[in-house]
């Protein structure tokens, strides 16, 4: 068996070559990228940070998907403000003791999930820290008339969500708790499903090309559902002067959630589990109706946005 080779066997100039072939030769080099994005479009700039123990650990995600993961919930708050990627920035600080191959593999994930989106890795630092952390900057561009903030809901407005909800928070409980009877009676396929969602979650922007020609004739508010489905809706609402109501019948849950927990659990799971990394949009009913259309089986209509400021 070969040695296994830690951060401390190596000097930092030696880590970050090894680290550039995940780079464009042509962008880094210097003590700063040079980006190029076009005329009339603003910067839209985000940054999240995962720690370790906190966001991730070795109990339900390896290094590959904490890289994977880390790079989606960044692409993600980016989609939810109708902005298109151009680069992201990774700031690490990791223990010494810290295995290369586990370095190694958290780039390998983060270039799979930034070439899925045609997006460049553009640089970034390293340090020392006594715990993993991972901190990525994205950056993106949109035009300045089709922005998506979360100020833009108006009574009226319908209140649709991309996707399926609660699928992460399942996910995260079968790795935690793989052998409840819940657990050990869900399909093969229902299970991989439920941890593919939590581990490798899709930031939607599939979804821009179409809210993107949405916007030109209609005011969107929205935000992404990292935090939660419910607050999603509160914090639109708070930030829009407004109010809800949500049907919980309409709640886009899963078949293979349903199959693994019963409808309270699911419907909790759905509203409060968080990080599904999907869209909550407020919008026209009109609007709402052409955008399912053009998604479907991907989104639903779960609400109405009041005047009364309560959700």
């Amino acid at each position: 068996m070969a040695d296994v080779k830690y951060l401390k066997d190596f000097g930092e100039a030696e880590i970050l070559r090894r680290l550039q072939q995940f780079c464009p030769a042509e962008i880094i080099g210097d003590d700063g990228a040079v980006l190029a994005f076009p005329p009339q479009e603003s910067l839209v700039v985000t940054t999240d940070i995962l720690v370790d123990g906190v966001h991730f650990s070795d109990r339900t995600m390896p290094a590959e998907k904490v890289g994977w993961r880390a790079v989606a919930a960044n692409l993600s708050d980016l989609a939810a403000m109708g902005a298109t990627p151009i680069g992201i920035t990774v700031g690490l600080s990791l223990p010494p003791e810290t295995p290369m191959l586990w370095l190694d593999q958290l780039y390998q994930g983060m270039a799979a999930c930034l070439s899925r989106y045609n997006t460049p890795l553009v640089g970034g630092d390293l340090t020392r820290s006594p715990v993993k952390t991972v901190a990525i900057t994205a950056l993106g561009t949109v035009s300045p008339n089709r922005i998506i903030q979360r100020t833009a809901a108006r009574p009226g407005d319908a209140i649709v969500v991309t996707g399926h909800h609660g699928d992460s928070r399942a996910g995260l409980e079968l790795l935690l708790e793989p052998d409840t009877p819940a657990a050990q009676g869900l399909a093969a396929g229902d299970r991989q499903a439920l941890i593919d969602a939590h581990q490798m979650p899709l930031p939607r922007l599939d979804a821009l090309n179409y809210l993107t020609a949405l916007a030109l004739t209609w005011p969107l508010a929205g935000m992404d559902s990292s935090d939660g489905l419910a607050d999603a809706v509160l914090q639109i609402c708070q930030c829009s002067g407004v109010g809800a109501v949500l049907q919980a019948d309409q709640l886009p849950i899963s078949p293979a959630l349903r199959r693994y927990q019963p409808p309270e659990i699911s419907r909790q799971w759905a509203l409060y589990g968080g990080e599904d990394f999907q869209l909550v949009l407020c919008l026209p009913t009109l609007a709402a109706q052409s955008l399912l259309q053009m998604l479907p089986g991907q989104g639903a209509i779960i609400g109405q946005i009041t005047v009364d400021q309560t959700v």
